[in-house]
Formats: structure tokens, C-alpha cells, sequence
């Protein structure tokens, strides 16, 4: 018996150092395996990526300094060019053609009608402001606009559904709007009032915002109140400019004179 013992015993330290043996071994295998070095195709797909975003970052500075290079070139020489050969006969002929209350008809009607066919009615809002000044520019410019908000928002909720389906192009562009339909009175006025303001641009706005659940008064004074600043730039942007050229058309005079001859006529 004590001789088997001492065989069990001899048998089972061989096994545990067997066992011991084998886990070591397991280290050993594991542990290079852990430590060893990256391959070298992912180092040079890490390198490729750098690659790309250092190339991604020069292309959009290079980009943006041209977009700003175009900007100035643009309000230099551009404006000045687009006021006197482009605006300033537009305007002539209107102040030849009708006289005040007729002309202030025809600013209200395009200011409502363009947006109806994605037609910016920002020449309009600059002939409002040369023309009635500050105080009657300002109120054409509101009603104008105003009623250019509400008609594509009548005109688009029959067809919801296709406007629906047409947003689904634009994913991010349409959860932006889907926000503005959530929440409160108070928060649908603060978001439309917002994107007023934005760069988004407002005519497909109009439409676009028929498939949240904006209601429709906040709608209206969020945009009333978005378009505000937007008037208040057009008319003190432009009406200290036109007073610095003057019309060709003698019989006009400066542009500040043009209301004044209109009435005389």
C-alpha cells in the first residue's frame, strides 16, 4: 500500500506538471501573438487614410478661399455692375410706367407670386426699398412677402404625399424640417423663425414644411418674424446706395427723386 501511495503521488505530480507545462506553452503561444506588430497592409491603409484627409482638408481650404476670392471680386465690382446696368433700368422703367400705387401693387404680386414657382423675390424687395424708402418699402416688403409664404403652404398640403416621397432624396435636409413640426406653439415659431434666417432656402421651405405637423400660426409668425431682418437688410443695404449713383434718364433725376416725379407726373 505505502508503495502505491507513493506511485499515486509520483503520477499525479506528473500530470499536474504536465498540465503546467501545457499552459506555459499556451502563454508562450499567445502572448507573441498579442505583442507581434501590425501587418503591413493595415499600415498602409492607415496611411492611405491620413492621405486622404490631409488631401480632403487642403481641397476645402483652397475652396473656401476662392468662395471668399469670388465674394469680394463680386461686391467690388460685381454689384456695383449688376445696380447700375441691371436694377437702376428695371427701376426707371417701372417708375416710367406706373405711377405709385400701381407700382406698389406690382412689388406686392411679385413678392407673392415668385416663391410659387421657387422664384426668389429678393430684385423685387431691392426696387421696394430704392424705391417707397425706409418707412413704405418696409410695409410693401412684409405684405409682399408674407402673403409669398402662405400661398405655397395652401398650395402644397394637397399634395403632401408627393412632397413626402420628393424629400426622401434628401434625408438629412428632411429630418431637419420633420424637427420644426415637433413641440410646442412656441417652439414650432422659434424653429421657423430660425429657418428664415438660415441658409436653407426659404421657397422650399414653404412646401417642404406641409409634411410635418406644423400648424399653421406659428408657421405664419415664425415667418413674419424671421423675415423681418431679412427686409431690414434689403432696404438699409440699398437705399444708401442708390443715392450715390444717378439715373442716365435726366428727366428722372437721382433714384432718390424718382417717387418725387412720379408724383408730379
Amino acid at each position: 500500500m505505502p508503495d502505491s501511495t507513493e506511485e499515486f503521488e509520483r503520477i499525479h505530480a506528473y500530470m499536474g506538471g504536465q498540465v503546467r507545462e501545457e499552459d506555459s506553452e499556451s502563454v508562450r503561444l499567445v502572448m507573441p501573438n498579442e505583442l507581434r506588430t501590425p501587418e503591413p497592409d493595415i499600415l498602409e491603409s492607415e496611411t492611405q487614410k491620413r492621405k486622404r484627409s490631409l488631401i480632403w482638408w487642403v481641397k476645402a481650404i483652397i475652396l473656401c478661399l476662392i468662395t471668399v476670392i469670388l465674394l469680394l471680386v463680386f461686391v467690388k465690382w460685381g454689384l456695383p455692375f449688376l445696380v447700375q446696368k441691371v436694377l437702376f433700368p428695371i427701376l426707371r422703367i417701372e417708375a416710367t410706367s406706373f405711377g405709385r400705387p400701381v407700382l406698389a401693387l406690382v412689388l406686392v404680386g411679385s413678392m407673392a407670386l415668385f416663391p410659387v414657382f421657387l422664384i426668389p423675390s429678393g430684385p423685387s424687395m431691392w426696387l421696394a426699398g430704392m424705391i417707397f424708402g425706409y418707412g413704405l418699402g418696409f410695409v410693401i416688403i412684409m405684405v409682399g412677402t408674407t402673403v409669398g409664404m402662405i400661398l405655397p403652404y395652401l398650395i402644397g398640403l394637397p399634395f403632401r404625399d408627393r412632397i413626402h416621397q420628393w424629400l426622401k432624396r434628401w434625408p438629412q435636409k428632411a429630418a431637419m424640417i420633420r424637427l420644426a413640426g415637433e413641440g410646442s406653439w412656441f417652439h414650432q415659431f422659434k424653429v421657423v423663425a430660425l429657418f428664415r434666417n438660415s441658409p436653407f432656402p426659404y421657397t422650399i421651405f414653404n412646401y417642404a414644411i406641409v409634411v410635418t405637423s406644423m400648424r399653421f400660426w406659428p408657421y405664419l409668425c415664425g415667418s413674419v418674424a424671421g423675415m423681418i431682418p431679412e427686409a431690414f437688410i434689403y432696404i438699409y443695404s440699398l437705399v444708401p446706395m442708390s443715392s450715390t449713383y444717378t439715373c442716365e434718364n435726366r428727366n428722372l433725376g437721382c433714384l432718390d427723386n424718382v417717387s418725387v416725379s412720379n408724383e408730379n407726373d
